[in-house]
């Protein structure tokens, strides 16, 4: 088995030496060491390689040497700016007064304005919230006083225990359990580890989770609100378009049949998605619903479990099946996208998929060089769309759905309509590719399956329904 230990080495010499001896003499061989001390000067990652028993002994003997923390008692950066007379000495009573509260200083800034007054920023590391109200209370009687967002992506406002407030902050916003917290510091450090390589700033990788985070909350409850658009009125199969700010479109075809829906959004925006549908369609719960889903992506699969059949192709069957059995699914298998999408399952709350209602089109493909290979056919009402699953320049097992009658396409993530974006989507969606270098896991592959989709249509002009931004039109 393979673990990663997050441990905090006490900035001395041979610190290393005696957590690798623990190893060595356990029998388990490290597999990646990741320490960066212009991020935190004491967290080390070091993954191993054993027996479950060693690793079990391994994880004793570095308690006892102090070098595996307890996330709850190292306490959190708070960021405040006192306003101070720009004469000598007037910072003094300031810092006497932290002193005497016991509470180290982890970041301090300040720089002549050309006013009469300057403006000292420190990071405060406390522990319990009392402890700071009295001493912002007590610091509001000498000076003014006023407390920062703290944002990691510029300076490291506490370079001693950084990824434990960084990992604090987003855990209480998400209500995330200690293992999550943990769970999240491994993976923020690999995504780091994988940009620096890169030449990326270190921060600039915490900045960008951070982002992701503020970004799902932010668009989150009262707040959820997608663009929706309605289609072909007039018709016999009106469309409706949910495009949230994060996450895919829900694409919604009302039929005499009932409701066929392709993909469904994120799993934290469930219930505001429902309650926007139940709006649109007053009988949506007693209505048969189907649904296509174009990937198995995260963010495609937040309503899937509402739905009476979800057609897929072989491969995206496979990937909800790992994850029953516990394992990585296929994009967890790329080692550049594990680390970003198990923070993605993590902060958008994502439920693993029932098996029961799945509905697999035609079998596994061909493995032929076919950029586009058809799998079968998915008839719902007056509707008979064609399935093509693609060779997984994107993802494996992204599909695409052709309605010849209704010249409508859904590819999925192989081709969007970027510039229909809105500019909350547009600046969601420039992390991902950020943080996992790149969205497809082909680049190369996933552009000539964008160009193979043209050559599956037939004249005329056809309406692109791309999973993400407003659809366009193709003239063939």
């Amino acid at each position: 088995m393979k673990k990663t230990f997050t441990t905090m080495m006490p900035d001395q010499v041979g610190a290393f030496l005696a957590a690798s001896r623990v190893f060595a003499v356990l029998g388990l061989n490290i597999t990646r060491v990741s320490y960066n001390k212009a991020v935190d000067v004491h967290m080390l990652f070091i993954e191993a390689e054993g027996e479950e028993e060693a690793m079990a002994q391994a994880t004793g003997q570095l308690r006892a040497l102090g070098y595996l923390p307890d996330a709850e008692n190292l306490g959190n950066v708070m960021l405040v700016e006192f306003q101070l007379k720009d004469v000598p000495g007037a910072v003094e009573p300031v810092l006497e007064l932290i002193s005497r509260f016991q509470i180290n200083i982890c970041y301090l800034s300040s720089q002549e304005n050309g006013t009469q007054y300057q403006y000292f920023r420190m990071g405060l590391l406390v522990q319990d919230d009392d402890e700071s109200a009295a001493l912002l209370r007590a610091a509001s009687q000498i000076c003014g006083v006023k407390i920062l967002n703290y944002n990691p992506s510029g300076i490291a406002l506490d370079n001693t225990v950084f990824y434990m407030s960084f990992a604090n902050r987003i855990a209480e916003q998400h209500h995330l359990r200690e293992q999550e917290k943990r769970d999240l510091i491994v993976d923020s450090n690999l995504i780091m580890d994988m940009l620096t390589r890169q030449n990326s700033p270190p921060y600039k990788t915490f900045e960008y989770i951070g982002k992701f985070s503020d970004s799902l909350l932010r668009c989150g409850g009262e707040a959820f609100c997608p663009r929706v658009t309605r289609f072909g009125e007039d018709t016999d199969t009106p469309v409706t378009l949910l495009e949230p700010p994060c996450g895919s479109n829900v694409c919604v075809i009302e039929t005499q049949a009932g409701l066929l829906c392709v993909d469904g959004g994120f799993a934290c925006y469930h219930d505001e998605t429902l309650a926007i549908l139940r709006e649109q369609y007053p009988a949506f719960d007693e209505t048969p619903k189907r649904m296509l889903l174009t990937h198995a992506d995260v963010d495609h699969v937040g309503i899937i479990d509402v739905f009476d059949a979800v057609y897929l192709s072989q491969s995206c069957f496979d990937n909800f099946t790992l994850e029953a059995e516990g394992r990585p699914n296929l994009r967890e298998k790329n080692p550049a996208h594990a680390p970003y999408v198990r923070i993605s399952k993590l902060l958008a709350h994502y439920r693993r998929v029932s098996l029961e209602n799945l509905r697999v089109i035609g079998g596994r493909c061909s493995g032929s060089d076919v950029l586009l290979e058809y799998i079968g056919k998915v008839t719902f009402g007056p509707l008979r769309f064609e399935a093509y699953e693609a060779m997984g320049g994107h993802v494996q097992g992204e599909t695409v759905f052709v309605e010849r009658e209704k010249h409508w396409v859904f590819p999925g993530d192989i081709l969007v309509n970027l510039k229909g974006f809105t500019r909350e989507q547009a600046a969601f969606n420039r992390l991902a590719p950020y943080l996992m270098t790149s969205v497809d896991t082909d680049a190369k592959l996933a552009s000539a399956e964008r160009e193979a989709i043209g050559q599956l249509l037939t004249p005329g002009e056809w309406t692109v329904f791309g999973a993400h931004g407003q659809p366009v039109k193709l003239k063939k």
